[in-house]
């Protein structure tokens, strides 16, 4: 469904990517790994539209995105949780969540109770300040927000930044739950080698902006892995 093809990216005259090519398709979780520092989060902004990219291509479904505004592309059924959450401090979990509605039909702009199935502390919460959730909760809101979008494609850029061992449970068995049922592909950026190892299907490492090693999970070797992730 995404398909990433040697694209570069700068930030002014310093380059953040170089040549990266990434797959993800649908029923599968592809882990993008790396330190602090090599790209990780660049291609997800570039995936998203937030950052340009100077060469390549970035297709989802066939289509070149390159000429498509962020909002454009989560018409396309394309969601993305940062790093650091973003939720709004100041309105209410409900309203965290409605803000999900811009790219949907007037039809579809309602929250789906399989939200509440995958998260069901933010249903004791709706009228709670979204400032006001620990850490662990304001992450998910941020993936409860971003699936109220109905998408394709999620990205998640470090989900378990910061957040209680508990929740980072919950966390995996939801995205185990929406890659399990077939029809989203899944981006997820991780620093946390076990979380990330446990739910890939595909991987890729980044170091310096380039990909170093790439596969599927049955390929993927650990201690090799682990060598790029180390500081």
């Amino acid at each position: 469904m995404l398909n990433v093809e040697s694209i570069d990216l700068y930030y002014g005259a310093a380059q953040a990517l170089r040549s990266v090519s990434i797959n993800a398709r649908a029923g599968r979780v592809t882990s993008v790994l790396g330190r602090n520092g090599v790209g990780k989060s660049s291609l997800l902004r570039a995936i998203i539209g937030h950052q340009p990219i100077r060469a390549g291509r970035i297709m989802w479904n066939g289509a070149d995105l390159a000429a498509l505004k962020p909002h454009q592309r989560a018409r396309l059924g394309i969601a993305y949780v940062p790093q650091g959450r973003e939720i709004f401090p100041l309105l209410t979990v409900n309203e965290n969540l409605q803000t999900g509605f811009a790219p949907l039909k007037r039809s579809e702009a309602f929250v789906p109770e399989e939200i509440f199935d995958l998260f069901p502390v933010l249903k004791d919460m709706l009228g709670r300040r979204g400032g006001d959730l620990s850490g662990g909760q304001q992450q998910q809101l941020a993936i409860a927000r971003a699936l109220v979008t109905r998408p394709k494609l999620l990205v998640l850029d470090e989900p378990t930044e910061g957040i209680q061992p508990s929740i980072i449970k919950d966390i995996g068995r939801a995205i185990e739950y929406l890659r399990d049922k077939g029809d989203m592909a899944i981006v997820l950026v991780e620093q946390f080698f076990e979380f990330a190892r446990d739910l890939a299907d595909d991987f890729a490492v980044l170091d310096r902006g380039s990909v170093v090693m790439a596969g599927d999970k049955a390929s993927m070797v650990e201690k090799d892995v682990r060598a790029y992730m180390s500081v």
